[in-house]
């Protein structure tokens, strides 16, 4: 038992250690701050013809975000997707391109072939159809597999999501979470692809675990979930939070909840997906439906492009007042999108192709 023990603490030692050497004390350490841009579509929007712009000048999308304070990208990937291009080979090529610009990578696992959320978490086709115990080995095995692609091409992640927005659970119908039901069988796929993660990394460092679901704004559904995995012993370095605030509540109670969360888990908080529109949701064909927007969830910032940077700044100030220097950054949630699709709305490029003013918020990180 002392030997078992005395492997638990060098574990969590050394887990903690990788969690300081990611994002380092916030002070002093702006560079270990994550400022992050899920992108991607963006390799996708380039090679359809669209171009983005930085005061007027063409350049790729990666080098403009980099240049302005950028440090991290996030990488969906979904199995085997049959409408979008996700797979491995599309997102191992976009990590390739990023790392060589100096990005530190999240990888997303959806695990589905298609959009995973609250509201969808759809089985991936090939699973279909497989007991419990089948689903548990396939998706280790799969983890640990597309770890190993992502080393061998010399684009390990630096952390690693184990599922998209995880609140109801993952791969319907058998690792949904109802209330206080199925949490067993939820926890085991957790854990089956977080073991796929130690199992794919081989000599290189190992990945940071990220969980991720979408309660920003919601202490209390937060404060459930995360006991839940506590008392199910399932072993995590990050936790994500999804913010949208017609969705997630208002900053204030986004700062709530990064404080008791901090306090409560000690562990370090990252805003996986934030967003916030640069013009009306009216104003353009989003893909969201009327009906999900609470326009009165809007903070006090005008559906601008200087309203929109202006409330970057304060989620910034959110994050950065989290205690104990927990509050590890953010990604802002698809700034670079192809042209005429509706999500450009809330991106970080206009419809001209040009950097908004949300772009120069932390020109303050600009590497030197």
């Amino acid at each position: 038992m002392q030997h078992a023990a005395g492997r638990q603490w060098m574990r969590s030692a050394l887990c903690a250690a990788a969690v300081c050497g990611v994002f380092g004390l916030h002070s002093g350490a702006q560079s270990s701050y994550i400022v992050g841009a899920d992108v991607s579509y963006l390799n996708q929007a380039e090679a359809g013809g669209t171009v983005f712009k930085d005061k007027g000048v063409p350049r790729p999308g990666l080098e403009i975000l980099r240049d302005h304070g950028y440090n991290w990208v996030r990488l969906r990937l979904f199995v085997h997707p049959d409408e979008l291009a996700n797979d491995e080979a599309y997102t191992i090529a976009a990590a390739q391109q990023a790392k060589k610009l100096g990005y530190k990578v999240l990888l997303d696992f959806h695990y589905s072939d298609t959009w995973a959320d609250p509201g969808h978490q759809e089985m991936p086709k090939q699973w279909v159809g497989q007991t419990h115990e089948q689903l548990v080995q396939s998706v280790f095995t799969y983890t640990r597999d597309t770890i190993a692609a992502f080393r061998d091409a010399g684009v390990l992640p630096d952390m690693v999501q184990i599922g998209n927005e995880i609140t109801h659970g993952m791969m319907w119908p058998d690792g949904r979470i109802e209330g206080e039901n199925n949490w067993q069988n939820f926890t085991d796929l957790l854990k089956a692809g977080i073991n796929g993660v130690d199992a794919g990394h081989g000599n290189t460092p190992r990945p940071l675990i990220m969980i991720h679901i979408d309660r920003g704004g919601d202490w209390t559904s937060t404060k459930h979930f995360f006991d839940k995995l506590e008392a199910y012993d399932v072993r995590y370095d990050v936790i994500g939070q999804s913010y949208h605030p017609w969705w997630q509540g208002s900053l204030d109670d986004l700062r709530d909840n990064l404080y008791r969360s901090a306090v409560t888990y000690h562990k370090q908080i990252v805003l996986a997906e934030v967003s916030y529109p640069w013009k009306p949701f009216s104003a353009y064909g989003s893909n969201l439906k009327q009906s999900q927007i609470d326009q009165d969830k809007l903070p006090a910032y005008p559906e601008t492009p200087e309203g929109q940077a202006d409330w970057l700044r304060e989620l910034n100030r959110v994050v950065e007042s989290t205690p104990d220097h927990l509050g590890g950054g953010l990604f802002w949630w698809e700034p670079a999108v192809p042209q005429g699709r509706g999500l450009r709305g809330r991106g970080l490029f206009g419809d001209d192709g040009n950097a908004l003013p949300a772009v120069d918020v932390f020109d303050a990180f600009r590497r030197k």
